[in-house]
């Protein structure tokens, strides 16, 4: 059994990797909050554990088997947020840091048996793909929604989970995976979008749902992954 603290690692560092993100000391610090002598420290052990390769200067990534463990803690936690949701009623800006807790604690069973009541599940709450108990994931779009051209219209495929007030303010606009929006403009100056949510509909184009486009801040709109 590997430690919460090495779990939390490997999770992080596949993380970063999944949403494009060069995985490096300080970018690891960041995201645990934590010292960057901190993660130089486990990084080292990691690889002594053959968990992960680091290159100087280019960073680090998983081994195969960090990745295996870590696509297991994924899992968990995954499924755990979607049970939390269809479960027990609770809002999908409540259940990460409700699944960073239990993550480490279920059991295998525990975990067949969830995935079992849910219907053996694709994606998360935020469209994140949940990892096949094979370790077999889905890819995922890096494209973020602050760098669509106005015109475009696109798919939210994924949001980032790990910021409540910011999950809060896309479920009030209606921003959430599978909604369909048009960017109507993109004013780089004062670092806001405008965008349309689009109708269901099989046949294109898309038509705008309304004649008051949402406003988007840049940071929000980062936060929203696209296809």
């Amino acid at each position: 059994m590997l430690s919460e603290s090495i779990q939390n690692y490997l999770k992080t560092i596949y993380k970063l990797n999944e949403d494009g993100r060069r995985v490096n000391t300080n970018a690891l610090a960041d995201k645990l909050a934590i010292s960057a002598a901190s993660v130089t420290g486990m990084v080292k052990k990691l690889a002594e554990m053959k968990l992960v390769e680091h290159e100087p200067y280019q960073g680090f990534h998983l081994t195969p088997t960090g990745e295996k463990m870590a696509l297991e803690i994924v899992r968990h936690h995954r499924l755990i947020e979607l049970y939390l949701m269809e479960a027990m009623g609770f809002s999908w800006d409540q259940v990460h840091d409700e699944a960073e807790r239990l993550e480490h604690a279920i059991s295998e069973e525990f975990e067949d048996r969830m995935a079992a009541l849910l219907g053996d599940p694709k994606h998360d709450p935020h469209g994140d793909p949940i990892p096949s108990k094979e370790g077999i994931v889905a890819d995922v779009s890096r494209r973020r929604l602050s760098d669509v051209k106005v015109g475009d219209v696109v798919l939210i495929e994924r949001v980032v989970d790990d910021n409540g007030e910011q999950l809060r303010q896309l479920g009030w606009l209606g921003l959430k995976p599978r909604v369909i929006i048009k960017v109507m403009a993109n004013d780089h100056s004062n670092a806001n979008l405008w965008c349309n949510i689009c109708p269901p509909s099989d046949h294109l184009p898309f038509y705008e749902a309304t004649n008051n486009p949402i406003k988007i801040n840049r940071s929000l709109a980062q936060s929203i992954f696209v296809k």
